[in-house]
């Protein structure tokens, strides 16, 4: 009988622990901003979500982020043993340990936004927004170096024998022959002066620009456009391995093998072609894309592999339920598919060639997918993307809509568009639409409604032939995301969430409780109604008369997008992947009675955060970052208590706050 208790408690503790927000394995990518590499090592640094660490060539890849109390990484770079981290906003990071620890690096830096790295024997440079820094011991302490700089916003730094080249933004490239102690302009023939980029090849300088290519044989003295086919493409990142230059640009990556005579686009498997950064490991060729994850080619270039699993800090813009399979539309990474509750998630973009994928309807078998290049059909779960878009005159498709056999596409700055065959030709549909910058859009019976972005909702009876503006006590009128349960409308704006219970005519503000007001997504479960803002998740159980924030294991509070399936419900983040929670969970809700009665403020702070709460007893306070770390710890009784967060640095952090019954964790961030 003993054993049989005992076993009845573990069961009930397992339960309650798992009764919160867990994140999924995926969908897999990110925003890599940094790519260095150090013999078999490979570190990524991913803008928000720190460094991350590859043993195997990118196959996969582990959180390295333990001291490293900024993760906003914007570069990184390797001198010896050591591994450097420029973040925005916290400086300087060292890890001697490839990863394992970090260390704020900063004695004597004014400027903690850290973009570039250069070194030249013991002297290591650093390029901020706010010049250019020299540290002769391992960045123990720096030295502002900038006389002849008269633009100190330094995106680059590249070192060729005694010379030091800067690139600016808007001033072109400056060199020092002195170690920093001088600058002096050398931009004859630099015909555009945004420079992102420098790399080194033999005599050669190259300098990556707003517009194409730019090459110095002269240290700077004269430079000359290399562009046959980059004078109109942002060079964001440059590479060289013997005569071969890499460029990595916004449409993908060029190689030229004889010094920019010539380009040649090597973009095949590469689904992402936002390329912000270039490193090379031996015959290993690896990129960072915006929010598509990392890439490798072992073949010159030739071909393109995604690189990424262990890195779940995609964007994750639309959801969608079809049977037992989940699909999550990222911001630039592309669709994946889980069918496994999010345990693991493959890439499903045959055929999609825009893969900021914003929206999702699924009819039947069939899967629509609203992207920035229009509206691609997955028929019957199947192996590739069609593109359905003729009659489609704006290709910005925000939201997608199901009525019967239509189909309706919201356009950003078109209005909205009509489909009775499943794609295969639309029309647009806009009599009476004033505003034609559309962003959600609902169904109700033979009504449909449409928010837009400054303009409110409109409603059309009569399958979009004619559209009729619905204001009336809409005090916002930028409509992120429309829900319906019966007979009542909910709108989520940006000072929280609206409700009409006669179509429109009239609405009423029902934001008791709901702490963040901005709504971007709603999803709906019988009585239920969640709302996804930009603090989290919060539910309603009485048609929006009251809110309760259900964000118990959530440490990513951006939410963009939810799903409802039979057994659990979804949420994709800005940032982190997917989030699941059982609906188990919202059966007869009541959770966190601290979290009813605790206030923080301000938020954003700088110096001091204020928490307010009405519960007596004493509670445990704890600040961690987003990686779990626990950076402070108190035990308080007090109504009212105010913490010195002025030694933190700049970033978000999470706050708990913990009773002998339970815990609440609250975002704030410190700037």
């Amino acid at each position: 009988m003993k054993k049989y208790i005992l076993l009845l408690i573990a069961i009930y503790v397992m339960n309650v622990a798992n009764a919160q927000w867990q994140q999924t394995n995926g969908p897999y990518g990110g925003n890599i901003s940094s790519i260095a590499t150090s013999g078999n090592n490979i570190f990524a640094g991913i803008y928000g979500n720190g460094v991350y660490l590859s043993i195997n060539n990118g196959s996969s890849w582990t959180a390295v982020n333990n001291g490293l109390t900024n993760t906003n990484v914007q570069s990184l770079a390797k001198s010896g043993n050591n591994i450097f981290a420029g973040t925005y906003g916290g400086g300087v990071f060292l890890s001697t340990n490839n990863g394992s620890s970090w260390i704020a690096v900063n004695i004597g830096l004014t400027n903690t936004n850290i973009l570039s790295f250069a070194f030249s024997g013991n002297n290591i440079f650093v390029g901020t927004g706010d010049g250019v820094f020299l540290s002769t011991n391992n960045g123990a302490s720096w030295t502002a170096v900038n006389t002849g700089l008269t633009n100190t916003y330094i995106n680059s730094l590249a070192i060729k024998n005694s010379n030091i080249f800067a690139g600016t933004s808007d001033s072109g490239v400056y060199l020092s022959t002195n170690n920093g102690a001088n600058w002096t302009a050398v931009n004859t023939g630099l015909t555009n002066t945004d420079v992102q980029s420098l790399a080194i090849s033999g005599n050669n300088i190259f300098a990556g620009t707003g517009a194409g290519v730019f090459l110095s044989p002269d240290d700077g003295a004269s430079w000359t456009a290399v562009n046959p086919i980059l004078t109109n493409t942002y060079i964001f990142s440059l590479a060289t391995e013997g005569n071969n230059i890499f460029a990595g640009t916004s449409d993908g990556i060029y190689l030229s093998p004889d010094n920019g005579t010539s380009w040649t686009i090597m973009n095949t498997g590469l689904t992402n072609t936002g390329v912000q950064s270039l490193a090379i490991s031996g015959s290993n060729i690896f990129a960072g894309t915006w929010f598509g994850g990392v890439f490798l080619s072992s073949n010159n270039g030739a071909s393109w592999t995604a690189m990424n699993i262990g890195i779940t800090n995609t964007e994750v813009l639309s959801l969608g339920i079809n049977g037992s399979n989940i699909f999550a539309g990222t911001h630039g990474g592309g669709m994946f598919l889980s069918n496994n509750n999010g345990d693991s998630w493959s890439a499903v973009y045959n055929g999609l060639t825009n893969t900021v994928i914003q929206s999702l309807a699924i009819s039947d078998s069939n899967i629509f997918a609203g992207t920035g290049g229009g509206v691609f059909l997955y028929p019957d779960n199947g192996t590739s993307w069609t593109a359905v878009n003729i009659g489609l005159t704006n290709i910005d498709v925000q939201s997608l809509a199901l009525s019967g056999s239509n189909i309706f596409a919201g356009t950003y700055g078109e209005g909205v568009f009509l489909s009775p065959d499943n794609g295969a030709s639309w029309t647009a549909v806009n009599t009476g639409l004033t505003n034609t910058e559309v962003l959600s859009l609902g169904i109700s019976g033979s009504n449909i409604f449409a928010g837009t972005y400054g303009g409110g909702v409109f409603l059309s009876p009569d399958n979009g032939a004619s559209w009729t503006q619905v204001n009336n006590g809409l005090t916002d009128t930028n409509v992120w995301s429309l829900a319906i349960i019966d007979s009542n409308i909910f709108a989520g704006t940006n000072v929280g969430v609206y409700l009409s219970s006669n179509n429109g005519a009239s609405w009423t503000a029902v934001t008791n409780g709901l702490t963040n007001t901005n709504v971007m997504s709603l999803v709906v479960s019988g009585s239920n109604i969640f709302a996804g803002t930009n603090d989290g998740i919060y539910l309603s159980s009485n048609n929006g008369a009251s809110w309760t924030a259900m964000n118990t294991g959530l440490t990513n509070f951006y939410i963009r997008s939810i799903v409802i399936s039979a057994s659990y419900i979804f949420a994709g983040t800005d940032g982190g992947g997917v989030w699941k929670r059982p609906l188990s969970d919202f059966a007869g809700i009541k959770e966190n009675s601290i979290n009813n009665n605790i206030s923080i403020y301000p938020n954003p702070t700088k110096d001091n955060l204020t928490i307010e709460t009405n519960i007596n007893t004493e509670q445990r306070l704890e600040i961690l970052n987003l990686f779990g770390q626990t950076l402070y710890t108190n035990s308080i009784n007090n109504k009212k208590t105010i913490v010195n967060t002025s030694a933190f640095a700049n970033g978000v952090y999470i706050l708990k706050l913990s009773s002998d019954k339970e815990t609440v964790a609250r975002k704030f961030v410190k700037e």
